[in-house]
């Protein structure tokens, strides 16, 4: 069966802007879930230091879980060489911290949906990066996973890869045995498509899952796809809640993961409402799993 993990989502500006959270303080918090895992932040204000890894992955690990999941955000889709070099760089150094925090997995993005940059062009500058990063994800045994990712926080413009045809054109070109798919259904949504259309264009290079669950405050899923055009911050049509009680259908997902043998990650990207939130969530999320994976439960 595929193994739990949390990601702290609603503690994000403690953890890594405010510093009014520890590292510690999570663990603790989310110890009584009964996962297997916590996946962690690269911004995380601890993990700055180097001489924190060990330290941080020791207070999961004494708690009878696991960092298997890094979450970074690379800007891949940067003209200019250097600063796409700055970005490798900085990947290749996360790429090291996931190795030290024991995570198996580290996350890529492509970058930013620069206005300037045509699709052919934008796939090569993202490919040449990522590939520049495979030989460190290789000797550090870290498999590097692309997110089907909507916008990192701090970015002007949505992921170069939002949209299905370009994320799969993007994953097409990069066969490696350190490279898969992180996919995560909600931010399909956001892109205006189908997330089982893109499970099934993807599954088979599926390696790590974010779970979480979105629905609408008003309209309907096509006025939210005619009005998907690239602007700054999130969908307003859109918001965080329980899984479950969403608009993603994880029978139908499940049952897809399952028929290509997937036996990995699944974190869940939710709660900002805070713990009771969670605490449903990780009930509906372990119910499912059990469900679509009962001889292993």
């Amino acid at each position: 069966m595929p193994k739990l993990a949390v990601f702290p989502k609603a503690f994000m500006r403690a953890l890594v802007k405010d510093g009014t959270m520890t590292l510690r303080q999570w663990v603790d918090l989310a110890a009584p879930l009964g996962v297997d895992g916590l996946e962690y932040y690269s911004g995380m204000l601890e993990l700055a230091d180097p001489k924190r890894w060990p330290v941080a992955r020791r207070e999961v690990e004494s708690r009878g879980m696991v960092i298997p999941m890094l979450c970074c955000s690379p800007d891949f889709s940067i003209p200019d060489a250097a600063g796409r070099q700055a970005e490798v760089e900085k990947e290749k150094n996360w790429i090291r911290m996931a190795a030290a925090l024991g995570a198996k997995y580290c996350r890529v993005l492509s970058g930013q949906r620069r206005p300037e940059l045509t699709i052919e062009r934008g796939l090569d500058l993202v490919v040449q990066s990522i590939e520049a990063c495979l030989p460190e994800a290789e000797a550090c045994g870290v498999t590097l996973i692309l997110e089907n990712h909507y916008k990192d926080d701090f970015w002007s413009y949505p992921e170069f890869a939002q949209k299905m045809d370009v994320f799969c054109a993007l994953v097409d070109r990069i066969r490696h045995p350190r490279f898969g798919v992180n996919y995560d259904p909600s931010n399909a949504f956001l892109a205006g498509d189908d997330p089982l259309e893109l499970l099934r264009r993807v599954k088979h290079r599926v390696v790590t899952m974010h779970a979480s669950d979105r629905s609408l405050t008003s309209g309907t899923l096509e006025d939210l796809r005619r009005e998907e055009g690239g602007a700054e911050g999130y969908a307003k049509r859109l918001k965080h809640g329980t899984i479950g009680r969403g608009l993603n259908d994880y029978d139908a997902i499940f049952r897809e993961l399952k028929s290509v043998g997937f036996d990995s990650w699944v974190s869940i990207e939710d709660g900002v409402d805070g713990m009771d939130q969670l605490v449903e969530s990780v009930a509906f999320v372990r119910g499912k799993l059990r469900q679509h994976w009962p001889a292993a439960s």
